[in-house]
C-alpha cells in the first residue's frame, strides 16, 4: 500500500487530480446504481449522474428518490463537487503558468529540423520579420541570456532564456535535432570581446551537434579564421559589408539608392555558383545569359582560377570559364 501511495504522489499534479476525479465519480456511480437500481438501471447511468452532479450541472435526467440516494448525492456534492472545481482551477492555473514560462524562455523545445538564432538584437528581429513576410515555415528557437521575456508574438518562434555556451541551455533548445544555427555578435560588447563570445558559442554548438550548419557573425577580419577553426561553416563579416555599403553610398554617381536596392535584391534572390552545363560547353557567354534568363536566373559573373569576374564579355568562350555566378530565386 505504501508503495502505491508513493507512486501516486510521484505523478504530476494534473494526472493525480484527473485520476482522483475519475475514481470518485466511478465510486459514487457504483453506489447510486446499487442503492437505486430502478432509477439508475445501468452502471453507466450511475456514473453519468455522478459526473453531472459533481460538476454541479444537474441536467435532472436522473434523480435519486430514496433517502439513502439523496444522502449519497449530498456527499458527492460536498466531496466530488469541490474536487472537480479544484481540478478545473488547477488546470486553468497550469495553463496560465505554462504560457508565462513559455514567454520567459523556461519551456524546452521538442521539435526537429529547426533554426537556432543566438542573440536578440535588431538584426535577429528583422530576420524573423523577413522570414515571416516571406512565409518561411521553419521553426525558430531564439536563445538569449539578457532578455527576460519575449514580447514579440510569432507563432513559429520559441524563446529559450540562457547562455548558449551552457549545456543545459543547448539541451533546452534541442540543438541536437536542429539543422542550422546563426550566431550574432553582441552589439553591447567591444568588437574583440564580441568576436570571442561568438567563437565560444560556435565551439559549444559544434560540440553539441557536429552536423549542425553554423553561420557566425564576426566584427573583425582577424577573427574570421578563428571562427572557421571553431567550426563555423559560414562567416559573415558585418563590418566589412557595412564599410563597402558606406563606400558605395559615398562615391556612387547614379541617383539610385544602392543600399535599398541591395536589400530588395537579397530578400528575393540568392547568389549561386555552378559549373557550365554540358550543353553549353562549346558556346559563348552570351548564349549562357540567354539560357539562364529563360530559366528565371541571371548571369552576373564567372569564376576563373578562384577569382570572380563581374565584367561579362559576350564573345568569351564558356570553355575558358570554371563556374558561372548567378542570381536565382531565393525561395521557390
Amino acid at each position: 500500500m505504501q508503495h502505491w501511495m508513493r507512486l501516486y504522489f510521484q505523478l504530476p499534479l494534473f494526472i493525480r487530480l484527473f485520476s482522483t476525479v475519475i475514481v470518485f465519480m466511478i465510486f459514487f456511480g457504483i453506489i447510486i446504481h446499487t442503492i437505486e437500481p430502478n432509477n439508475f438501471p445501468t452502471l453507466f447511468d450511475g456514473i453519468w449522474w455522478a459526473f453531472v452532479t459533481g460538476a454541479t450541472v444537474g441536467y435532472g435526467d436522473y434523480v435519486p428518490l430514496s433517502t439513502a440516494g439523496k444522502i449519497t448525492a449530498i456527499f458527492l456534492i460536498l466531496t466530488g463537487g469541490g474536487l472537480v472545481t479544484f481540478y478545473m482551477a488547477t488546470l486553468s492555473a497550469a495553463t496560465v503558468q505554462h504560457e508565462r514560462n513559455l514567454s520567459r524562455g523556461k519551456v524546452d523545445f521538442k521539435g526537429k529540423e529547426h533554426i537556432i538564432l543566438i542573440g536578440w538584437n535588431e538584426r535577429t528581429r528583422q530576420l524573423i520579420e523577413m522570414m515571416t513576410e516571406n512565409k518561411c515555415h521553419e521553426y525558430i528557437v531564439l536563445i538569449d541570456r539578457t532578455m527576460k521575456q519575449l514580447y514579440e508574438n510569432h507563432s513559429n518562434v520559441h524563446f529559450i532564456h540562457g547562455d548558449a555556451t551552457m549545456e543545459e541551455t543547448l539541451d533546452k533548445a534541442n540543438v541536437k535535432e536542429a539543422k542550422t544555427a546563426i550566431v550574432t555578435a553582441d552589439p553591447s560588447k567591444a568588437e574583440h570581446a564580441a568576436d570571442q563570445s561568438v567563437i565560444h558559442q560556435v565551439v559549444s554548438l559544434k560540440g553539441h551537434n557536429s552536423q549542425l550548419f553554423i553561420i557566425a557573425e564576426v566584427l573583425t577580419d582577424k577573427q574570421k579564421i578563428n571562427a572557421e577553426r571553431a567550426g563555423a561553416d559560414r562567416v559573415v563579416r558585418s563590418n566589412d559589408f557595412m564599410s563597402s555599403l558606406f563606400y558605395h553610398e559615398l562615391f556612387h554617381t547614379d541617383p539610385g539608392e544602392p543600399f535599398q536596392l541591395l536589400l530588395d535584391l537579397l530578400t528575393s534572390r540568392q547568389f549561386h555558383e555552378e559549373t557550365v552545363p554540358t550543353e553549353l560547353q562549346d558556346q559563348l557567354v552570351e548564349d549562357a545569359v540567354t539560357f539562364y534568363l529563360e530559366k528565371g536566373s541571371v548571369v552576373i559573373g564567372y569564376r576563373y582560377n578562384q577569382t570572380p569576374h563581374f565584367i561579362l564579355e559576350p564573345s568569351l568562350p564558356l570553355a575558358d570559364i570554371h563556374t558561372l555566378i548567378l542570381l536565382i530565386p531565393l525561395r521557390t
